[in-house]
Protein backbone atom coordinates (compact mmCIF):
# COMPACT_ATOMS: atom_id res chain seq x y z
CA UNK A 1 0.00 0.00 0.00
CA UNK A 2 2.85 2.21 -0.61
CA UNK A 3 0.71 4.54 -3.04
CA UNK A 4 -1.03 6.32 0.37
CA UNK A 5 1.99 7.54 1.65
CA UNK A 6 3.20 10.90 2.03
CA UNK A 7 0.49 14.01 1.67
CA UNK A 8 -2.55 12.91 1.53
CA UNK A 9 -5.59 15.31 1.11
CA UNK A 10 -9.24 14.92 3.38
CA UNK A 11 -11.04 16.55 0.61
CA UNK A 12 -13.90 18.52 1.29
CA UNK A 13 -17.19 18.88 -0.42
CA UNK A 14 -17.78 22.65 -1.69
CA UNK A 15 -21.23 23.75 -1.83
CA UNK A 16 -22.84 26.72 -4.06
CA UNK A 17 -24.91 28.91 -1.82
CA UNK A 18 -28.02 27.11 -1.78
CA UNK A 19 -25.91 24.40 -0.17
CA UNK A 20 -26.05 22.31 -3.68
CA UNK A 21 -22.91 20.49 -4.60
CA UNK A 22 -20.69 22.44 -6.61
CA UNK A 23 -19.06 19.92 -8.92
CA UNK A 24 -17.34 22.58 -10.58
CA UNK A 25 -15.47 23.84 -7.66
CA UNK A 26 -14.61 19.84 -6.68
CA UNK A 27 -13.39 19.22 -10.05
CA UNK A 28 -11.02 21.77 -9.94
CA UNK A 29 -9.99 21.09 -6.12
CA UNK A 30 -8.99 17.96 -7.45
CA UNK A 31 -7.14 19.63 -10.30
CA UNK A 32 -5.01 21.83 -8.13
CA UNK A 33 -4.05 18.33 -5.97
CA UNK A 34 -2.76 16.61 -8.60
CA UNK A 35 -0.74 19.58 -9.86
CA UNK A 36 0.83 20.63 -7.13
CA UNK A 37 2.00 17.03 -5.20
CA UNK A 38 -0.20 16.05 -3.15
CA UNK A 39 -0.21 12.24 -3.29
CA UNK A 40 -3.31 10.67 -2.62
CA UNK A 41 -6.77 12.13 -2.45
CA UNK A 42 -9.31 10.92 0.46
CA UNK A 43 -12.76 11.18 -0.66
CA UNK A 44 -15.41 11.71 1.62
CA UNK A 45 -14.00 11.57 4.90
CA UNK A 46 -15.49 13.68 7.98
CA UNK A 47 -13.61 17.30 6.18
CA UNK A 48 -15.94 16.25 3.10
CA UNK A 49 -18.69 16.41 5.39
CA UNK A 50 -19.75 12.92 4.59
CA UNK A 51 -22.86 12.53 7.40
CA UNK A 52 -25.09 14.85 5.22
CA UNK A 53 -25.68 13.57 1.85
CA UNK A 54 -28.01 10.87 0.51
CA UNK A 55 -27.05 7.81 -1.92
CA UNK A 56 -27.33 9.98 -5.15
CA UNK A 57 -25.57 13.10 -3.54
CA UNK A 58 -22.87 10.41 -2.66
CA UNK A 59 -22.53 8.76 -6.19
CA UNK A 60 -22.02 12.05 -7.51
CA UNK A 61 -18.66 13.20 -5.19
CA UNK A 62 -17.25 10.43 -6.12
CA UNK A 63 -18.26 10.05 -9.67
CA UNK A 64 -16.40 13.44 -9.99
CA UNK A 65 -13.66 13.10 -8.31
CA UNK A 66 -13.46 10.30 -9.89
CA UNK A 67 -13.40 11.73 -13.39
CA UNK A 68 -11.59 14.90 -12.20
CA UNK A 69 -8.49 12.78 -11.10
CA UNK A 70 -8.52 10.22 -14.36
CA UNK A 71 -6.60 7.82 -12.57
CA UNK A 72 -3.58 10.54 -11.89
CA UNK A 73 -3.24 10.03 -8.07
CA UNK A 74 -4.40 6.81 -5.69
CA UNK A 75 -7.80 7.29 -3.94
CA UNK A 76 -9.18 6.53 -1.04
CA UNK A 77 -13.12 6.50 -0.04
CA UNK A 78 -14.39 7.09 3.52
CA UNK A 79 -16.85 4.56 5.11
CA UNK A 80 -17.44 4.21 8.39
CA UNK A 81 -20.11 3.97 11.15
CA UNK A 82 -21.50 2.65 14.34
CA UNK A 83 -23.28 0.21 12.81
CA UNK A 84 -21.75 -2.88 11.86
CA UNK A 85 -23.72 -4.28 9.99
CA UNK A 86 -24.51 -0.99 7.95
CA UNK A 87 -21.13 -0.45 7.05
CA UNK A 88 -20.89 -4.03 5.84
CA UNK A 89 -23.60 -3.23 3.13
CA UNK A 90 -22.09 -0.15 2.12
CA UNK A 91 -19.24 -2.04 0.71
CA UNK A 92 -21.94 -4.06 -2.05
CA UNK A 93 -24.35 -1.08 -2.32
CA UNK A 94 -21.10 1.21 -3.43
CA UNK A 95 -19.22 1.07 -6.59
CA UNK A 96 -15.42 0.99 -5.10
CA UNK A 97 -13.88 0.64 -8.43
CA UNK A 98 -10.90 3.05 -8.93
CA UNK A 99 -10.20 3.17 -4.99
CA UNK A 100 -6.94 1.81 -3.61
CA UNK A 101 -8.63 1.48 0.21
CA UNK A 102 -11.25 2.16 2.36
CA UNK A 103 -10.93 4.84 5.65
CA UNK A 104 -12.99 3.87 8.18
CA UNK A 105 -13.91 5.96 11.40
CA UNK A 106 -13.90 4.23 14.58
CA UNK A 107 -17.87 3.69 15.88
CA UNK A 108 -19.01 6.95 17.76
CA UNK A 109 -21.69 7.56 20.60
CA UNK A 110 -22.23 3.58 21.29
CA UNK A 111 -18.47 3.81 22.85
CA UNK A 112 -17.85 0.00 22.17
CA UNK A 113 -14.74 -1.30 24.65
CA UNK A 114 -11.91 -2.45 22.71
CA UNK A 115 -12.99 -5.61 22.34
CA UNK A 116 -16.39 -4.32 20.60
CA UNK A 117 -13.70 -2.57 18.31
CA UNK A 118 -11.65 -4.52 17.61
CA UNK A 119 -14.76 -7.24 16.48
CA UNK A 120 -16.63 -4.01 14.24
CA UNK A 121 -12.91 -3.68 12.35
CA UNK A 122 -12.62 -7.52 11.63
CA UNK A 123 -15.82 -7.79 10.26
CA UNK A 124 -15.13 -4.90 7.92
CA UNK A 125 -12.05 -6.49 7.08
CA UNK A 126 -13.48 -9.80 6.34
CA UNK A 127 -16.55 -8.45 4.22
CA UNK A 128 -14.39 -5.34 2.19
CA UNK A 129 -13.69 -6.18 -0.75
CA UNK A 130 -10.04 -3.21 -0.98
CA UNK A 131 -7.96 -2.96 2.81
CA UNK A 132 -9.19 -1.05 5.49
CA UNK A 133 -7.27 1.89 7.47
CA UNK A 134 -8.04 2.04 10.79
CA UNK A 135 -9.11 5.96 11.83
CA UNK A 136 -8.53 6.68 15.58
CA UNK A 137 -9.57 9.91 16.43
CA UNK A 138 -11.12 9.99 19.82
CA UNK A 139 -12.22 13.18 19.44
CA UNK A 140 -15.06 12.68 17.32
CA UNK A 141 -15.93 9.59 18.43
CA UNK A 142 -15.95 9.00 22.15
CA UNK A 143 -13.33 6.25 22.50
CA UNK A 144 -9.65 5.63 21.26
CA UNK A 145 -8.38 2.44 19.99
CA UNK A 146 -5.84 1.59 22.09
CA UNK A 147 -2.14 0.64 20.79
CA UNK A 148 -2.80 -2.58 21.80
CA UNK A 149 -6.02 -3.03 19.90
CA UNK A 150 -4.30 -1.29 16.81
CA UNK A 151 -1.53 -3.73 16.63
CA UNK A 152 -4.05 -6.79 17.40
CA UNK A 153 -5.96 -5.38 14.16
CA UNK A 154 -2.31 -4.47 12.03
CA UNK A 155 -1.89 -8.88 12.23
CA UNK A 156 -5.15 -8.81 10.00
CA UNK A 157 -4.49 -9.11 5.90
CA UNK A 158 -7.23 -6.68 5.11
CA UNK A 159 -6.31 -3.73 7.15
CA UNK A 160 -3.07 -2.21 5.79
CA UNK A 161 -2.74 1.78 8.02
CA UNK A 162 -4.06 3.45 11.02
CA UNK A 163 -4.49 7.15 10.94
CA UNK A 164 -4.09 8.40 14.23
CA UNK A 165 -5.72 11.30 15.47
CA UNK A 166 -5.28 10.80 18.86
CA UNK A 167 -2.54 13.48 19.51
CA UNK A 168 -1.35 11.24 22.04
CA UNK A 169 2.67 10.84 21.20
CA UNK A 170 3.11 7.79 23.66
CA UNK A 171 0.34 5.88 22.20
CA UNK A 172 1.88 6.32 18.14
CA UNK A 173 5.37 5.72 18.81
CA UNK A 174 4.05 2.11 20.52
CA UNK A 175 2.55 1.40 17.63
CA UNK A 176 5.26 2.29 14.79
CA UNK A 177 7.83 0.56 17.43
CA UNK A 178 5.55 -2.57 17.10
CA UNK A 179 3.86 -2.72 13.95
CA UNK A 180 3.84 -5.63 11.47
CA UNK A 181 6.13 -5.22 8.26
CA UNK A 182 3.97 -3.27 5.78
CA UNK A 183 1.58 -1.78 8.32
CA UNK A 184 1.43 1.95 7.67
CA UNK A 185 0.95 4.74 10.50
CA UNK A 186 -0.21 8.29 8.79
CA UNK A 187 -1.05 11.19 10.96
CA UNK A 188 -4.39 12.87 11.48
CA UNK A 189 -3.03 15.69 12.70
CA UNK A 190 -1.58 18.44 10.46
CA UNK A 191 0.30 20.33 13.02
CA UNK A 192 1.94 16.97 14.88
CA UNK A 193 2.92 15.47 10.83
CA UNK A 194 6.05 16.80 11.04
CA UNK A 195 6.77 15.53 13.87
CA UNK A 196 5.42 12.22 13.97
CA UNK A 197 7.13 11.67 10.00
CA UNK A 198 10.22 12.41 12.42
CA UNK A 199 9.08 9.45 14.48
CA UNK A 200 8.66 6.94 12.06
CA UNK A 201 4.92 7.78 10.37
CA UNK A 202 4.61 7.87 6.84
CA UNK A 203 2.81 10.23 5.81
CA UNK A 204 -0.35 12.09 6.38
CA UNK A 205 -4.43 12.55 5.26
CA UNK A 206 -4.34 16.63 5.83
CA UNK A 207 -6.69 18.87 6.26
CA UNK A 208 -4.91 22.35 5.38
CA UNK A 209 -3.62 20.68 2.23
CA UNK A 210 -6.93 21.17 0.74
CA UNK A 211 -5.81 25.58 0.63
CA UNK A 212 -2.33 24.43 0.39
CA UNK A 213 -1.07 21.45 -1.61
CA UNK A 214 1.87 22.58 -2.88
CA UNK A 215 3.75 24.07 0.51
CA UNK A 216 2.11 20.95 2.46
CA UNK A 217 3.22 18.41 0.25
CA UNK A 218 6.71 19.93 0.34
CA UNK A 219 6.87 19.68 4.21
CA UNK A 220 5.94 16.36 4.30
CA UNK A 221 8.63 14.84 1.27
CA UNK A 222 11.00 16.71 3.09
CA UNK A 223 10.36 15.41 6.27
CA UNK A 224 10.32 11.73 4.88
CA UNK A 225 13.28 12.04 3.19
CA UNK A 226 15.24 13.42 6.23
CA UNK A 227 15.61 16.76 5.16
CA UNK A 228 14.77 18.52 8.46
CA UNK A 229 15.49 21.73 7.59
CA UNK A 230 13.33 22.14 4.68
CA UNK A 231 10.75 20.97 6.57
CA UNK A 232 10.88 22.68 9.99
CA UNK A 233 11.10 25.60 7.93
CA UNK A 234 7.78 24.66 5.87
CA UNK A 235 6.26 23.29 8.94
CA UNK A 236 6.80 26.92 10.69
CA UNK A 237 5.36 28.77 8.09
CA UNK A 238 2.10 26.32 7.59
CA UNK A 239 1.53 26.00 11.40
CA UNK A 240 -0.79 29.07 12.41
CA UNK A 241 -3.21 28.31 9.58
CA UNK A 242 -2.83 24.21 10.60
CA UNK A 243 -4.15 25.54 14.41
CA UNK A 244 -6.64 27.71 13.28
CA UNK A 245 -8.83 25.74 10.77
CA UNK A 246 -9.57 23.59 14.08
CA UNK A 247 -10.27 26.73 16.35
CA UNK A 248 -14.15 26.78 15.96
CA UNK A 249 -14.95 24.07 13.98
CA UNK A 250 -13.44 22.05 10.76
CA UNK A 251 -14.35 21.76 8.02
CA UNK A 252 -15.16 25.45 8.60
CA UNK A 253 -12.00 26.88 9.23
CA UNK A 254 -10.14 25.35 6.17
CA UNK A 255 -13.56 26.56 3.92
CA UNK A 256 -13.20 30.23 5.14
CA UNK A 257 -9.27 30.44 3.94
CA UNK A 258 -10.31 28.76 0.58
CA UNK A 259 -13.37 31.64 -0.22
CA UNK A 260 -10.57 34.16 0.86
CA UNK A 261 -8.36 32.58 -1.63
CA UNK A 262 -10.81 32.05 -4.28
CA UNK A 263 -11.29 28.24 -4.81
CA UNK A 264 -14.41 27.92 -3.10
CA UNK A 265 -17.05 29.73 -0.97
CA UNK A 266 -17.20 28.71 2.77
CA UNK A 267 -20.60 27.57 2.71
CA UNK A 268 -21.44 24.59 5.16
CA UNK A 269 -24.11 22.72 5.70
CA UNK A 270 -26.37 22.11 9.38
CA UNK A 271 -25.91 21.45 12.25
CA UNK A 272 -22.16 22.93 10.40
CA UNK A 273 -21.56 26.71 11.20
CA UNK A 274 -19.56 29.05 9.93
CA UNK A 275 -16.77 30.36 12.03
CA UNK A 276 -16.82 33.68 13.77
CA UNK A 277 -15.50 37.07 12.88
CA UNK A 278 -12.66 36.82 15.34
CA UNK A 279 -11.32 33.61 14.02
CA UNK A 280 -12.18 34.67 10.22
CA UNK A 281 -9.94 37.22 10.80
CA UNK A 282 -7.25 35.59 12.42
CA UNK A 283 -7.29 32.76 9.00
CA UNK A 284 -7.04 35.77 6.74
CA UNK A 285 -3.47 36.68 8.85
CA UNK A 286 -2.53 33.22 8.46
CA UNK A 287 -3.51 32.44 5.35
CA UNK A 288 -1.20 35.72 4.31
CA UNK A 289 1.62 34.83 6.04
CA UNK A 290 1.76 31.41 4.32
CA UNK A 291 1.43 33.23 1.03
CA UNK A 292 4.01 35.94 1.68
CA UNK A 293 1.93 38.76 1.40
Amino acid sequence: MKEITGAGVALITPFKKDLSIDTVALKNLVENQCSNGTDFLVVLGTTGESPVFSESETRLIIDTVKEANNNRLPLVLGIGGNNTEAVNHKFKAIDLSGFSAVLSVSPYYNKPNQEGIYRHYVSLADNSPLPIILYNVPGRTGSNITAATTLRLAEHQNICAVKEASGNFAQCMEIIQNRPDGFLVISGDDAFTFPFISLGMDGVISVICNAFPKQFSQMVHAALTNNTVEARKLHYLLLDSMNLIFEDGSPGGIKEIMQYMGICNAALRPPLYPVNEKVREKLVYATDKVLGK
